[in-house]
């Protein structure tokens, strides 16, 4: 099959495209001819950052497709059903094998590639704000890197569930985008400080939650949070990693959560919750924006854009 690989990690250059042999449904797995592959920022952190054990290394996590294959012990799933899918490695290529508890059907009447951007996206979103972050409506929520593909699910996300949300962006276009979403305020990061800006927004009270996507700012997101406000810790687009004191945390009675989705996407909680999702996603009451489509023959150019093109909302691969 062909795929996008990588032997050394490094910048989009590294990425190579060509053969490697084809992966197998093995027992509790099913092979899936991928149709729409989503470029995760955690595609990109990998690439970057991690060496691979076993070159040649192919990329990606989440993509969705057609089943073209099952292996033993494999139940509830059909040959020929349309999946959306998700596995450690392995995304970026013509067939994808994942475990079956990583496949969630996708409705007749959802688009497959709004089915692969909305997986991780609104997956992880919906964890942030309510499993882990325990969101009630009449709430206010700051979203931290409001345009990137998790961004824009928790925005939608949390305006739906009646939440006022404050996003933040690099520039005021990206904000008045961000406002056709769900945003109720926006805070060019660029330009003020996150922290003092929503101070400023919610009458020197603070908001509720912060859901964290790009990492770097702590201490000033820890300033724009109310007493015993939370903060959940998802993502780190920024590439600088955070940190903060334990004085900045306990006199305000603040609450520190971590997130990491791939851990929980074989649940059935998950898999109901996702279920829910591309019902909505179905019947356009929330949508993911496809920022660019790149063939995935030109995997580095769409690694690069993903870098530096500053994309807002998903970028989306076809084999």
């Amino acid at each position: 099959m062909k795929a996008a690989y990588y032997t050394t990690s490094g910048g989009p250059e590294v990425l190579t495209y060509g053969d490697v042999p084809d992966p197998i449904a093995t027992n509790g797995h099913v092979l899936v001819r991928v149709q729409a592959i989503s470029l995760e920022g955690g595609d990109v952190l990998g690439r970057r950052n991690t060496p691979p054990k076993h070159p040649p290394h192919v990329g990606g996590y989440a993509a969705a497709g057609v089943i073209e294959a099952a292996g033993p012990d494999v139940t509830g799933l059909e040959v020929g059903q349309r999946v959306a899918c998700f596995n450690w490695q392995g995304s970026h290529a013509e067939l994808f094998s994942v475990p079956a508890s990583f496949a969630f059907p996708v409705p007749d009447a959802l688009d497959i590639q709004a089915a692969a951007v909305g997986l991780i996206a609104f997956g992880t979103a919906h964890d942030a704000l309510f499993e882990f972050g325990r969101l009630d409506e009449n709430e206010k929520v700051l979203i931290q890197g409001a345009a990137g593909g998790v961004g824009l699910a928790a925005l939608q996300l949390a305006h739906k569930a009646g939440a006022t949300v404050i996003a933040t962006a690099s520039s005021g276009e990206r904000i008045n985008r961000l406002r056709d979403f769900g945003a109720d305020g926006g805070i060019n990061y660029r330009q003020e400080d996150v922290g003092s800006r929503a101070r400023e927004l919610t009458d020197g009270v603070g908001v509720d939650m912060v859901v964290d996507l790009a990492g770097g700012a702590a201490q000033s997101l820890l300033r724009a949070l109310r007493y015993r406000g939370r903060l959940i810790a998802v993502g780190g687009a920024s590439g600088s990693g955070a940190s903060f004191s334990f004085g900045e945390i306990v006199p305000e009675s603040l609450t520190v959560s971590g997130l990491f989705f791939g851990k929980e996407l074989y649940t059935k909680r998950v898999h109901r919750m996702i279920a829910e999702i591309y019902g909505d996603m179905a019947a356009g009451r929330i949508s993911m924006p496809v920022d660019r489509i790149f063939p995935l023959s030109e995997a580095a150019a769409a690694h690069r854009h993903a870098e530096r093109g500053h994309p807002f909302g998903r970028i989306v691969l076809l084999p």
